[in-house]
């Protein structure tokens, strides 16, 4: 059972490295918002970490890279950098998930070592969670704080686009993916504790055998005088 969950591990791990690989290189994260009388819903405007596409009717999507990392707004610099960390992160962890399994050569038959092993990949599973979350929600936070607000132009509002959604997706991917190897890591603690409790018993019953006192058992009078007679 154990070994069918890393491998189940093993699995969410890559979707999640193809999660943030997809999150990261789609322009979706803003889209254009239709609202307004006076708009022209003909139009669309893609907004990303690297480029901002621009389609309209009978014309190809055009895309095209940011100038400049300055010319971004705070949340989505933050995202281009976290979103990077994510993916080394999720490489790493998969490298290292691979090495703690028990089927794997790495650490030979130490299975402290793979244990150790299996729990470190797991925490970095759970860290890039973290670091695929925290930008997702930024990002739509900021886009439905200014879609709510007054002061803000009809033409500059934007909706959440698909890369969020898979965004938060492959965060409870990899969310549930550190939580199955850590999980994973405290059977496999409770099985290597038990034969050294089970040691702990049979030493302390010998020294209980030791500390006890023997007792020489010698026939009552009643018992001699019932034989002699």
């Amino acid at each position: 059972m154990r070994a069918r969950l890393e491998i189940l591990a093993l699995v969410l791990g890559f979707i999640g490295l193809f999660g943030t690989i997809a999150v990261t290189a789609l322009p979706m994260w803003r889209v254009s918002a239709f609202i307004g009388a006076n708009l022209i819903v003909m139009e669309e405007l893609w907004e990303g970490l690297w480029m901002n596409c621009y389609r309209q009717a009978d014309i190809k999507m055009q895309c095209k890279m940011y100038d400049s990392l300055l010319i971004l707004p705070p949340e989505l610099q933050a995202a281009r950098g976290l979103m990077c960390v994510s993916i080394v992160l999720v490489v790493i962890s998969l490298f290292i998930t691979g090495c703690g399994t028990k089927r794997s050569n790495c650490c030979g038959d130490n299975m402290k070592c793979k244990n150790i092993t299996l729990a470190l990949g797991g925490s970095l599973y759970l860290l890039s969670f973290l670091t695929t979350l925290i930008p997702v929600s930024w990002v739509g936070h900021t886009v439905i704080r200014n879609f709510y607000n007054p002061t803000v132009l009809d033409s500059q509002k934007r909706e959440l686009g698909e890369a969020l959604f898979i965004g938060w997706a492959t965060s409870g991917v990899l969310l549930i993916t550190g939580i199955i190897l850590l999980l994973s890591y405290s059977k496999r603690r409770s099985k290597e504790e038990e034969p050294y409790t089970d040691a702990y018993l049979m030493a302390a019953r010998d020294i209980k055998k030791e500390d006890s006192v023997y007792l020489e058992k010698t026939p009552s009078s009643f018992h001699k005088h019932h034989e002699y007679v």
